[in-house]
């Protein structure tokens, strides 16, 4: 006989009517977890003033939400709840992606449009990046600027001529790597020139051009062709002058004045590779270090036993009274013994 089972006997479950939040999705950007209950149905997006912290390749940015969202693109979708996002325990959304030119794609994103860089290789990296976020008003800039720089040609490098002293004293000022300044001007001549003058201009202003390409990048260069000297080179480092190479002299022939023109070649070489010292990598977080670097192109530096500079600072009153000493500048003119 099959006895079946009473009414009180069947496990009962009691289903709920409402929806199970995932409580995860309260870690996701798209949405306000402040106000929201386990039971709510409803998602409030995120005020478009709301401020995000991303970590984009280890490059940190604040923007706000409005500007993630203004146009849709993959930003968009990451920030407005239709995909998962990634954060630390910092809050700080991470982006999988290098973040050299995302301070450019939040610019774009701002005003609409940007700067482009010069330089075609960092335009690719960029067109690259708005590929990847799929923004394509900015994917079609890059390639248009691209496709005209098709057919013109990059210069190795640019050399620009001074033609004032306010412009000198404002490209110094703005410039941040060191620069080395070759002054050449035949006109300034007051008497007639040796017979190796010319000769020695002619290898001066080459090795200036030799010297432009082979530092391009890590040190400015620049020509001044209406300076007051004949041929003079000037040595820039932290917005000031350290060094100066003057190649001319006066020197007596034949019962009068002639002007020489000398070519100090092992010297140009020797301060062109000092004033590598003040590269922006190369310089010291230390005031000390800092300090040091500069006193060991002055012209007063205390020589050593060994014919090297040598500073001792033994407290930091020592090193602020050797700040305070006035700035002086190495001047060095050639002058020779040779014959005429």
């Amino acid at each position: 006989m099959i006895v079946s089972p009473s009414a009180n006997s069947i496990p009962h479950v009691q289903c709920s009517n409402e929806t199970a939040v995932n409580r995860n999705q309260k870690n996701f950007i798209g949405y306000e977890a402040s106000g929201e209950s386990e039971g709510d149905n409803d998602v409030n997006p995120v005020s478009p003033n709301k401020y995000v912290r991303l970590n984009v390749g280890g490059s940190l940015h604040y923007t706000t939400m409005g500007t993630l969202t203004k146009e849709d693109n993959m930003l968009r979708a990451m920030f407005s709840g239709r995909m998962v996002v990634l954060s630390d325990k910092e809050g700080w959304v991470l982006i999988d992606r290098c973040g050299k030119h995302f301070s450019k794609i939040l610019n774009y994103l701002r005003d609409g449009s940007i700067q482009l860089p010069d330089n075609r290789c960092e335009i690719a990296e960029l067109l690259a990046e708005a590929k990847y976020y799929l923004i394509q008003g900015l994917v079609s800039q890059c390639e248009n600027v691209l496709e005209r720089k098709t057919f013109d040609i990059d210069p190795i490098c640019r050399v620009p001529i001074i033609t004032s002293p306010d412009e000198e004293q404002k490209i110094v000022g703005k410039t941040s790597i060191p620069i080395v300044k070759f002054l050449y001007n035949r006109s300034n001549n007051k008497y007639s020139y040796t017979n190796s003058s010319d000769d020695n201009m002619l290898k001066n202003i080459e090795l200036f051009d030799k010297l432009s390409l082979r530092f391009n990048g890590r040190i400015l260069f620049m020509k001044d062709i209406v300076g007051d000297e004949i041929c003079v080179w000037s040595y820039y480092g932290h917005q000031r002058k350290v060094a100066e190479i003057c190649c001319t002299s006066i020197v007596y022939a034949t019962e009068k004045k002639q002007t020489k023109v000398e070519f100090p070649e092992a010297r140009i070489y020797e301060e062109s590779l000092n004033i590598l010292l003040y590269e922006p990598n190369k310089a010291s977080s230390s005031g000390a270090e800092d300090y040091r670097i500069v006193k060991d192109t002055d012209h007063d530096a205390t020589r050593g036993p060994s014919g090297g500079t040598s500073h001792n600072y033994q407290s930091d009153d020592d090193l602020d009274e050797a700040r305070n000493q006035p700035h002086r500048v190495r001047r060095i003119h050639v002058n020779s013994n040779r014959p005429v």
